[in-house]
């Protein structure tokens, strides 16, 4: 990773609302399937001790690692890490015979993750135009870019970011891969100010901005199969079980409420919140990051 580990900072969102929400006890299994830097496990191992179960699961071979070191001086509970995709939950919770009270899914990138140029995720510093969540597998955003059309370009800008100038920045890193292909994080920001024309950018944001946010969603196909995963974890719970959902994109967010209004049709789960949880106005003056989390939970009703 680009950092030393000891450097890296992650702050938890919404925890104190996540615990709340979660309501766990001494001797409960929680699951945390987008473990990240163990921001909210730290709390759970915590709340679960003695005698409780924790599973956490990451994506992120470096991130999991670091994780792992993190909650060494969580004692007096189970601990299983997982390196595995959080859409494969269901399959992990089954594998280890558990019945979780608890899960939480956190659906944002951390602050590591961000930060660290050698990922590519943001276009702020130069690094290899990579954003792959798991690198041990799947497809850089370099070798994305360089083979699709301008028409599939334009269409991953315009779904997952609402990106208005898709077409114009699809066309011109075609135009640009012609000469040489894109190969860095400054090859792709050099490609978008190409292509939207200075009087039109939007001065609240980086011209970049949606193109990153829209090529990374791609990368690790982030809106693919949310609603899916979240009913599987749900079915998973114990009687009077939680599952949390933390998203930070309208498209993620859409998923976990029709999810969630899909379970609620049934006697055997409660919707929570009506309305999305969101961050007090302290958290995101400490963490700006924060703005755009949405907290919505389910519970599975005692039987």
């Amino acid at each position: 990773m680009g950092k030393q580990q000891g450097e890296l900072k992650h702050e938890p969102v919404m925890l104190p609302e996540i615990l709340e929400t979660l309501r766990l006890k001494p001797g409960d299994t929680v699951v945390d399937a987008t473990l990240g830097l163990a921001g909210h496990s730290k709390a759970f191992a915590n709340t679960i001790k003695p005698n409780g179960t924790l599973l956490g699961i990451d994506w992120d071979a470096d991130i999991l690692e670091e994780a792992k070191r993190r909650l060494e001086d969580a004692t007096g509970i189970q601990k299983h890490f997982v390196h595995s995709d959080y859409r494969q939950i269901a399959r992990c919770i089954r594998s280890l015979g558990i019945v979780p009270n608890g899960i939480l899914m956190d659906l944002g990138l951390n602050s590591a993750q961000i930060d660290d140029p050698s990922r590519g995720i943001a276009f702020s510093t130069e690094g290899p135009l990579d954003m792959r969540m798991d690198r041990s597998r799947g497809e850089p955003a370099s070798a994305l870019l360089n083979r699709l059309s301008p028409h599939e370009i334009e269409q991953i800008l315009f779904e997952n970011a609402d990106e208005r100038w898709a077409k114009a920045i699809g066309k011109k890193i075609v135009e640009i891969r012609k000469t040489a292909p894109l190969r860095t994080t400054t090859d792709l920001v050099n490609a978008v100010l190409a292509a939207v024309p200075a009087g039109a950018r939007d001065k609240r944001i980086h011209p970049a901005t949606r193109t990153f946010q829209a090529v990374r969603i791609a990368v690790n196909e982030e809106l693919a199969g949310i609603e899916e995963t979240l009913i599987d974890a749900a079915n998973c719970l114990a009687g009077g079980g939680t599952l949390a959902v933390l998203s930070y994109h309208s498209g993620e967010d859409r998923q976990a409420k029709h999810a969630f209004k899909e379970l609620a049709m049934t006697d055997e789960f409660e919707d929570l919140y009506k309305k999305p949880r969101q961050p007090a106005p302290n958290e995101i003056a400490r963490n700006p990051r924060s703005r755009s989390a949405k907290l919505r939970a389910i519970r599975r009703v005692l039987t």
